[in-house]
């Protein structure tokens, strides 16, 4: 047929009825360029087979780590093994939460030895290593989404090093290393973050054994209290001598368990670190769409960049592990679980970028260079590191899309001696038409299963086996193209090729990725290069194909095609691996109100054709289709209704048998109520057991550990309607977002109980009030100040500036977390309000102080106790008592 097509091509009008006709019975015996529908699942496995590898990339492919005995080879090189050893002792300690000895004594005790013995004392004798214990108070607004905070803190610790640069050189301002060293309640925090504290402790070992000075100096910050609301970083880069001069920092995090660290944030317009980044580290793992994810909000974490880059005004880099994200802030947050593997990787880069940056001129110049660019930076499987300006990605973005649409074209267009070119646009047409169809239904029919699983209560079976999503949803969005495409390829008018048709078809789904992508380049998403690159690499082969001539050719069209497809393949498996990576133990700690399945169906619907666009058209060529799509729809089916609905395939949760735990989270708080009038007299009290919902199935467990009584959401607790955060033991801001329960219960034992008291009430005018209040007791307090009808806030002593109030069950209030490292005496509050009326003679403002206790558990109630026994192995609880304690004034 293709040769007859090819000798009517000079008389088009004579030949058109026998071509049609030859056409037509394409379609019902093999045409010449139909293949197996053997290929299809040699192609799907391929697609499996590049996809384990990108995860490989993540997991597995890590520098060997060295030992002691590499010391007299390689005297300058980091040795994991020697940071291992400090790893080991630092999270031997366990839970380091603020105030709690572990963290205020054991851990600034180790630093110390470590810093002035193991360090100091074996300095090179040209090397100046200086230590500093900083010791802080402070406070700051804290602009946390949805809701912000006041954040204050006072006496929390940071031990922090500087290794001096070459004296007599011009002004240099220092580097800034920072991680920090506590941890959550109920966690040792192996990764986050005292793996981190390890590494750096590890350079500092190996900077200052050389013989040559850094140009610059190096600034090594070990922070004491970045768990509670980033407030040690803040104490240091506002109050501490050496943070004037610092113009440049590090920061070092983790929110997961193993991996390879990611640059996942730089500062806007700031382009010499990111390049930096590029020329010095031997392993680069970096993602501008991670840090456009991450900044976006929807991941629920923030780090000390934050506090560096809006109060310190830095320029700076943010690196994380995010692999095995299960185990963040968890008890098995453990360093058994860190492949050493993982602290030579890190290390390795941060000691060359550290050596990079502190010798390099932009520390030394006076003048801020590439202030006005931000970059698009990525890796290419730890090999390659590209970075370019956001200026040239809109221009160069622009480019590829329009010479991959109009190459293709041309090349058609060529191959049919610019004959029919009606049909040809008509068919990329289509080709576009039949990606926007395919996209919408794969995901409503992912949307659909998703609903489906949550109401037959199979909800999150993805959370302990991830491979699950790719029969459930990935298979199913392949099935969908591939129907859609069948549904569409029966054009018997059309007098091009059935190979030709393809490639027209394929044409218009660069179109569709190309809009897609200038849509984003014109937003300035800098993401937008993440579709760039199927499309280059497809227009690469295309113009191969072109400049060959193998458009009407049997075959060889598409092996061209398909070669450049396994690293379209490769490269967009790797962010299947990555943000599915992120999002899924993500889903774990987003509450149980949103129904989890369906973010992540969307999600793998989206990456799959993603991955698999450039795919999927080809199914036209098979010969059995219809065994094809039967064989995807079956794996689903088998899937669905055997593994997940009647095995424990697709239980989300496991402990640590398998040496892959994927717990259930759970915060319990025993709690004691108290609320007084404005007489001191007791208005009510009660006590019972607050417990949050963190994912969609906490409530079946917490009502499984009370039946046969039912729990109380927290918007029916009988303190709603009249107490500020519903009467709740909120001391984050952040659990006010996440929904919970309240459990009546015989009250709590608390040996010691905060206190808040009216020390004086001042009326400075008619309208004008002053009430000083003196708070004693409790590491971990917070304050929810609710003014009355007519009053408001007009100065107080926490902070210098009035912070934002915050409505929560439509009551507007202020939102004060008060943190304590060491033992402090009493703190004093002054607080300033006005009223509309003069002489106001009504109550001012309500002041609800909850304190909270964390390891405590000798005093927990046999009650509370067996609660928390009942709870099964794959569950992590963090238990607490608290006092909630509310005052009229």
């Amino acid at each position: 047929m293709d040769r007859l097509y090819g000798s009517c091509l000079s008389d088009s009008r004579r030949c058109r009825n026998e071509t049609l006709n030859l056409f037509d019975a394409g379609y019902r015996k093999r045409n010449i360029h139909h293949i197996s529908q053997g290929w299809g699942f040699v192609a799907v496995a391929i697609t499996l087979l590049l996809g384990f590898c990108s995860q490989y990339h993540f997991h597995e492919n890590l520098p060997k780590a060295l030992d002691n005995s590499e010391l007299l080879h390689n005297p300058n090189s980091f040795l994991s093994e020697r940071a291992w050893h400090d790893l080991k002792i630092l999270s031997s300690f366990g839970s380091r939460s603020v105030g709690k000895y572990t963290n205020e004594v054991l851990a600034i005790e180790f630093l110390k030895k470590v810093i002035n013995n193991d360090i100091k004392n074996l300095a090179h004798a040209n090397q100046r290593v200086e230590l500093d214990v900083q010791v802080v108070s402070g406070g700051f607004w804290a602009d946390f989404k949805p809701y912000g905070m006041t954040s204050i803190y006072r006496n929390v610790q940071n031990v922090v090093v500087k290794l001096h640069g070459e004296p007599g050189l011009r002004p240099c301002k220092s580097l800034l290393i920072n991680a920090h060293f506590d941890s959550v309640p109920g966690s040792p925090g192996a990764s986050d973050d005292a793996m981190a504290c390890a590494v750096m402790l590890e350079i500092l070992r190996v900077l200052s054994r050389q013989s040559n000075r850094s140009k610059c100096d190096i600034i090594f910050l070990f922070n004491g209290a970045e768990e509670t609301g980033l407030q040690a970083s803040h104490g240091f880069i506002t109050k501490h001598k050496w943070a004037k001069n610092i113009g440049a920092f590090i920061n070092l995090e983790s929110v997961g368990s193993g991996g390879k660290e990611m640059l996942f944030q730089s500062s806007a317009n700031n382009s010499w670190l990111v390049a930096m980044y590029g020329k010095s580290v031997p392993h680069p793992n970096a993602q501008a769409a991670a840090e456009e994810i991450f900044q976006s909000g929807i991941i629920p974490s923030d780090t000390d960049f934050r506090i560096f880059r809006d109060f310190g005004k830095l320029p700076g880099m943010d690196f994380a592990h995010h692999i095995n994200s299960h185990r963040y802030h968890t008890k098995y947050d453990h360093i058994d679980y860190i492949p050493i593997g993982s602290v030579q990787h890190t290390g390795d880069n941060i000691l060359e970028l550290a050596k990079a940056i502190s010798n390099g001129d932009e520390l030394r110049s006076t003048k801020k260079k590439n202030i006005n660019q931000s970059q698009v930076f990525f890796d290419i499987f730890g090999y390659f590191f590209i970075v370019y300006s956001k200026d040239f990605a809109t221009v160069f973005n622009y480019v590829v899309v329009v010479s991959a649409v109009s190459i293709s074209y041309l090349s058609l267009s060529k191959a049919t001696k610019g004959i029919n070119k009606k049909h040809l646009r008509y068919e990329i047409f289509l080709g576009f038409v039949i990606n926007m169809i395919s996209l919408v239904s794969a995901g409503a029919f992912c949307y659909a299963i998703a609903y489906d699983v949550d109401v037959s209560g199979q909800s999150m079976f993805w959370y302990s086996n991830t491979y699950l999503c790719v029969p459930t949803y990935c298979l199913v969005t392949v099935f969908v193209q591939c129907a859609v495409h069948l549904v569409f390829s029966r054009n018997l008018k059309t007098p091009l090729s059935l190979a030709l048709q393809t490639q027209a078809r394929l044409a218009g789904t660069s179109l569709f990725w190309g809009i897609l992508c200038a849509a984003g380049t014109g937003a300035g998403v800098r993401t937008s290069y993440t579709i760039m690159v199927p499309i280059f690499i497809t227009n690469a082969a295309n113009m191969v194909i072109a400049i060959c001539d193998y458009q009407n050719s049997q075959r060889r069209w598409l092996y061209v095609h398909l070669f450049g497809q396994l690293f379209v393949v490769l490269w967009s498996t790797l962010f299947y691996s990555m943000v599915l990576g992120i999002f899924i133990p993500t889903a774990g700690r987003m509450g149980g109100e949103k129904n989890p399945d369906i973010i992540i169906s969307i999600i793998c619907c989206c990456l799959t054709f993603f991955i698999t666009s450039y795919l999927t058209p080809l199914v036209v060529l098979l010969e059995r289709k219809k065994t094809f799509l039967i064989s995807l729809f079956t794996v689903y089916i088998i899937t669905r209704f055997y593994f997940i609905a009647f095995t424990n395939v697709g239980f989300p949760y496991s402990d640590d048998t398998g040496g892959q735990p994927r717990t259930q989270r759970h915060y319990m708080s025993h709690t004691i109520r108290t609320l007084y009038d404005r007489d001191g007299n007791i208005r009510y009290t009660d006590s019972g057991i607050w417990m949050l919902n963190m994912d969609r199935n906490s409530q079946k467990t917490i009502e499984s550990l009370i039946m046969p009584e039912e729990p109380i959401p927290n918007h029916k607790n009988i303190l709603c309607k009249s107490e500020a955060f519903c009467g709740l033991p909120i001391y984050s801001i952040r659990q006010a977002k996440t929904g919970g329960f309240w459990i009546p219960s015989p009250m709590p034992t608390i040996r010691e109980i905060s206190h808040l008291e009216l020390l004086s009430h001042q009326q400075l005018s008619d309208r004008n009030h002053r009430l000083n209040f003196a708070l004693t007791g409790s590491y971990l307090a917070s304050l929810q100040i609710h003014l009355r009808d007519n009053v408001s806030l007009k100065q107080w002593s926490l902070t210098t500036n009035l912070p934002s109030s915050v409505n929560y069950n439509k009551k507007d209030s202020y939102f004060v977390l008060i943190t304590t490292g060491l033992e402090s005496e009493a703190f004093n509050i002054t607080i300033d309000v006005e009223t509309a009326e003069q002489h106001h003679k009504r109550a001012l403002l309500d002041i609800t102080l909850v304190s909270t206790y964390f390891d405590y558990h000798k005093d927990h109630t046999s009650i509370f106790a067996k609660i928390i026994s009942k709870l099964p192995r794959w569950a992590h609880v963090v238990p607490s008592v608290a006092s909630l304690k509310s005052w009229t004034f």
